[in-house]
């Protein structure tokens, strides 16, 4: 019985080496199945999740790392992988001991980065 090779379409990972971009776009739309409402929808929604967060995480609450843990995969489902990376290096540091008000200042600025994009997006459509 002769063999043959099938195609088989696979849904792409997040890239290897980090775009520079507040958002992965991309990643978003892949997430939200291309539906442009859901996908302002969970902007919206993960926006005012990264504020509250950060607020919080600024008075250095006793869950500060289960917050952050919580914002970090809101962070790597739309697509926000700086964030996210900053999200862990800030859990590091509160796991290890490590002060963490320089990991926690990256945080802010990617959050800020992230709404500044965020607001584009939904001003924008």
């Amino acid at each position: 019985m002769p063999r043959h090779a099938e195609w088989i379409e696979w849904m792409p990972s997040p890239p290897l080496v980090p775009d520079e971009a507040p958002l992965d776009r991309n990643h978003l739309s892949r997430m939200t199945l291309g539906e442009q409402s859901l996908e302002r929808e969970v902007l919206a929604m993960f926006a005012a999740q990264a504020k509250d967060v950060t607020e919080r995480l600024a008075t250095a609450p006793a869950n500060a790392a289960e917050l952050a843990h919580t914002l970090k995969g809101s962070a790597r489902s739309v697509g926000a992988f700086r964030l996210a990376d900053a999200l862990e290096a800030y859990e590091i540091d509160l796991a290890t001991g490590i002060a963490a008000a320089a990991t926690l200042e990256t945080v802010c600025a990617e959050v800020a980065r992230a709404r500044t994009a965020i607001d584009a997006i939904l001003k924008r459509s």
